[in-house]
C-alpha cells in the first residue's frame, strides 16, 4: 500500500534543502522553460492560409515533439475538467442524465474531421492574426479524442459506487463538494488513471488529423510530430517515419515514467479494499517526490493559508435567513418532469428539422438512403472488430492486471502501441494490398480498431487491478481455479470495467473509420466502403452539408446501438455486480 505524503507544518520547517530537492528543482525549471518557449511559439503571428514549412530533418523533431506534447497536456487539462463537471452533473440529477448521456453517444461518435470543419474557422477568427487559432483548433481536435473516453468512465464509476458508502458520507454531513473529494473521485480514481492514460494515447492516435488541418481545400501543417508524419507519407520518406516513430517511443516512455507510473502507484491507495496487497505498484519519480522538503511546503502552504483566513471569513460572514418552504413543491415537482421533456422533444425536433433543410439544399433522397447503406457497412465492421477486439484482450487484460510488476513493465508497451498512429502504416498495408491484390473492403478494417482495441485492455487492466485484495483471498480459501475462478470471481470482477472499455472501443472505431477507410501512400490511396470513407472525401471537398448528413448518420447508429445493447448491459451490472 502506498504511502501519503507526509504533511508538514510551516512551523517545523527544515529551512535546508535536501538532496531529493537537488534532482527535482532541474527537472521543475526544465519544465518551465520548455512550457515558456512553446508558449511562445504557440502565440506567433500568423495569417490563415499561409504555409508553415515543416522540414524532415531529424533534428527538428525534439521541438515537434514538445510541440505535440504541450497541445496535448492542455488537452488534458480540459478533458480533466470536463470530465469532472459532466459526469458529475450526470449523476446528481435524473433529469439532466437524461439529455447529457445520449449526447454524450452522439459526440464521441462525430470524427474528429467533423469537429474541425466546423471549429478552425470559428478559432481563427477569435485569434486574428495570431498562430494561436489554428493552435486552439489542434487542442480542441485533440480533446474531443480524450474527453469522452473519461467522461463514460468517471460516470459509470459513480454509478457502481456501493451505496452504503453514501450512507456513511450522509452520516458524517459531508457537504456535496467534501463527498466528491472525499468520496467518488477516490472511488473512482483506479479507472480514472487508467482510462486517462488510454485518453492521451488515443491523441496520439489521432495526432495527424489534428495537426494536419484540411477545411475547405485549405491545408495548415501545424509543427508537430503528427504533421512531420504527414510530410513524411506525402513523399513517401520511410527514414521520416522511422524517425517519426522513434520519437513518439521517446516522448511515450518520458511520459510513463514521470506521469502514468506515478499516478498509477498512488492511485493504488484508493483501492476499495479490506486487506492490503503486498506486490503494490511502485515509482522512483513518486518516491523523489515523497522525500522533497520543497514539495512537502508547497503541500502545507495553502493548509497554512486557509487556517489564517478562515477566521476572519467567518468574521464577515453574516447570517443567512432561511429559505422559505415550497408548500405546493409536491404538486409542481411532476409538472416539471412534463416541461423538461418538453422542451428536450422541442429541441431535437428543431435540430432536426434544421438538419434537414439544410442537407436537403445539396443531397438528394437516393443519396441520404445510399449514406445509410454505408453506415450499415461501417456497423458491420465495428461490431465484429470489437467483439474479435474482447475475445483477445480480455484474457490478456485480467492476466496483467492482477500481476502489479507486469502490468508496471508492460504498460510503456502497451501505451506505445495504443498510440500508434494508423497512418503510420499505412505504407506497409497499402503495398501488401496492391501487391497480392487484396480486397481493401476487407483488408482495410484492422485500421479502425487498430487503436480503440486499447480501450478494453486498458480498461479490463484497471478493472482486474482494483479487485479486492481480500475478495482473491476469499477466492483462493473456497479453492475456486480455472473456469470457476473466472465465472464467479474475475469476470464478473472486471466486467463493469469492460463496458466501458467496450463501449468506448466502438465509439473509437466509429471515429476511426473516417481515418481507416481511405489509406494513402503516395500518389496510391485506397478506400472502403463505408461512411468514414464518405465523411473524409466530403470533409477535403469541403461539402458542408454532406458532411453533416455523414456525422449525423453516423451519430445515430452509434445513439441507437449504445441505447439498445451497451445501456442495457450497463444496468445490468449495475443491479448485479456492483460492491454493495
Amino acid at each position: 500500500m502506498s504511502e501519503p505524503l507526509p504533511s508538514v507544518t510551516l512551523t517545523a520547517w527544515p529551512r535546508l534543502p535536501n538532496r531529493w530537492d537537488i534532482l527535482l528543482l532541474p527537472l521543475v525549471f526544465g519544465g518551465l522553460f520548455l512550457l515558456a518557449w512553446g508558449g511562445h511559439q504557440m502565440t506567433a503571428p500568423y495569417t490563415f492560409g499561409a504555409e508553415l514549412p515543416i522540414s524532415l530533418d531529424p533534428a527538428m523533431l525534439p521541438g515537434y515533439a514538445l510541440r505535440t506534447v504541450l497541445r496535448m497536456a492542455i488537452a488534458l487539462a480540459c478533458s480533466l475538467l470536463f470530465t469532472f463537471l459532466y459526469a458529475k452533473a450526470a449523476v446528481g440529477s435524473r433529469r439532466a442524465e437524461q439529455i447529457l448521456i445520449p449526447l454524450l453517444d452522439i459526440l464521441q461518435s462525430v470524427p474528429i474531421l467533423g469537429f474541425l470543419s466546423i471549429t478552425v474557422l470559428w478559432f481563427v477568427q477569435l485569434f486574428p492574426g495570431s498562430l494561436l487559432g489554428p493552435e486552439c483548433a489542434a487542442i480542441f481536435a485533440i480533446f474531443t479524442s480524450q474527453a469522452w473516453n473519461m467522461a463514460f468512465s468517471f460516470y459509470y464509476s459513480l454509478r457502481m459506487l456501493p451505496k452504503d458508502l453514501y450512507q456513511v458520507a450522509n452520516l458524517y454531513q459531508l457537504s456535496a463538494w467534501q463527498r466528491f473529494w472525499k468520496l467518488e473521485l477516490p472511488y473512482a480514481m483506479p479507472g480514472l488513471v487508467w482510462n486517462t492514460m488510454m485518453s492521451v494515447s488515443g491523441g496520439w492516435f489521432f495526432v495527424v488529423a489534428s495537426e494536419a488541418i484540411t477545411v475547405s481545400d485549405r491545408t495548415v501543417l501545424l509543427p508537430g510530430i503528427g504533421s512531420y508524419i504527414a510530410v513524411a507519407i506525402e513523399q513517401r520518406d520511410l527514414a521520416a517515419v522511422g524517425y517519426a516513430i522513434l520519437a513518439m517511443l521517446v516522448v511515450i516512455l518520458i511520459t510513463d515514467q514521470l506521469l502514468f507510473r506515478p499516478l498509477v502507484a498512488w492511485a493504488d491507495k484508493f483501492k476499495f479494499e479490506f486487506a492490503a496487497s503486498q506486490d503494490a505498484p511502485q515509482s522512483w519519480f513518486l518516491e523523489l517526490l515523497r522525500r522533497s522538503r520543497l514539495l512537502q511546503l508547497a503541500m502545507a502552504l495553502p493548509d497554512w493559508l486557509w487556517e489564517r483566513i478562515r477566521p476572519l471569513m467567518l468574521r464577515r460572514r453574516k447570517r443567512r435567513l432561511p429559505l422559505p418552504k415550497l408548500r405546493y413543491w409536491r404538486r409542481v415537482d411532476p409538472w416539471l418532469d412534463v416541461l423538461w421533456m418538453t422542451v428536450l422533444g422541442g429541441a431535437a425536433v428543431a435540430s432536426i428539422v434544421f438538419l434537414a433543410r439544410f442537407v436537403s439544399t445539396e443531397v438528394s433522397e437516393a443519396e441520404v438512403a445510399h449514406v445509410f447503406l454505408l453506415g450499415g457497412y461501417t456497423f458491420a465492421r465495428v461490431v465484429i472488430l470489437t467483439l474479435l477486439a474482447s475475445l483477445i484482450w480480455v484474457p490478456v487484460g485480467v492476466w496483467i492486471g492482477l500481476r502489479p510488476r507486469l502490468a508496471q513493465h508492460s504498460q510503456p508497451l502497451v501505451l506505445f502501441l495504443s498510440a500508434f498512429p494508423a497512418n503510420l502504416l499505412f505504407p506497409v498495408v497499402v503495398s501488401f494490398i496492391v501487391v497480392h491484390h487484396l480486397d481493401p473492403e476487407i483488408w482495410l478494417s484492422p485500421l479502425m480498431i487498430l487503436g480503440t482495441q486499447w480501450y478494453i485492455l486498458f480498461n479490463v487492466i484497471a478493472g482486474a487491478a482494483a479487485l479486492p485484495n481480500d475478495l482473491k483471498e476469499a477466492a483462493a480459501n473456497l479453492g475456486l481455479r480455472g473456469l470457476l475462478l473466472w465465472r464467479r470471481v474475475l469476470l464478473p470482477a472486471v466486467f463493469p470495467s469492460f463496458l466501458t472499455g467496450g463501449l468506448t472501443a466502438s465509439g473509437g472505431a466509429w471515429n476511426a473509420s473516417v481515418v481507416a477507410e481511405v489509406a494513402s501512400w503516395g500518389s496510391t490511396t485506397l478506400t472502403a466502403s463505408g461512411i468514414g470513407a464518405y465523411i473524409a472525401e466530403q470533409t477535403v471537398r469541403g461539402d458542408h452539408p454532406r458532411v453533416a448528413l455523414g456525422i449525423a448518420v453516423m451519430s445515430l447508429y452509434v445513439v441507437l446501438f449504445n441505447r439498445l445493447f451497451w445501456k442495457r448491459l450497463y444496468a445490468f451490472a449495475q443491479r448485479r455486480l456492483a460492491f454493495d
